[in-house]
């Protein structure tokens, strides 16, 4: 009975832990590079605090409006390396997610292999 209860655990509820940790650790990554903030905000200027309101000659005026140029730049090319920063993070996580629950199903076999391996006697190469 205690067997079959670990079994409908590992096959039921397990899986379905496994692939609710997968899905929590891409919220969570998604949360950490803030992906979604950063592709709406992409163009907004970066850390731009002077040049916001300026009153006075045309030149004034036009070496703020320069300064937000090229902060909005420096703001989306930082943004964009953010952004494919933690894209790449989060595709790595979906690839090994993937594997672990294509692979759950198979684990408890690896028991019954092995207890098999050690009745027979074998021994792996690198052992010898």
């Amino acid at each position: 009975m205690f067997l079959v209860g670990i079994l409908s655990w590992w096959y039921k509820n397990g899986w379905a832990d496994q692939i609710q940790t997968m899905k929590d650790r891409l919220e969570s990554s998604a949360d950490f590079f803030s992906v979604g903030q950063l592709a709406s905000t992409i163009f907004a200027p970066f850390r731009q605090i002077s040049a916001s309101k300026v009153s006075g000659s045309i030149g004034d005026k036009l070496r703020a409006f320069l300064d937000r140029t090229i902060s909005r730049f420096v703001g989306a090319a930082v943004r964009i390396f953010m952004i494919i920063f933690g894209l790449t993070a989060m595709f790595i996580q979906i690839v090994f997610g993937v594997i672990v629950i294509i692979i759950w199903p198979i684990i408890p076999f690896f028991v019954v292999i092995g207890l098999i391996m050690m009745i027979i006697g074998w021994v792996p190469r690198w052992t010898i």
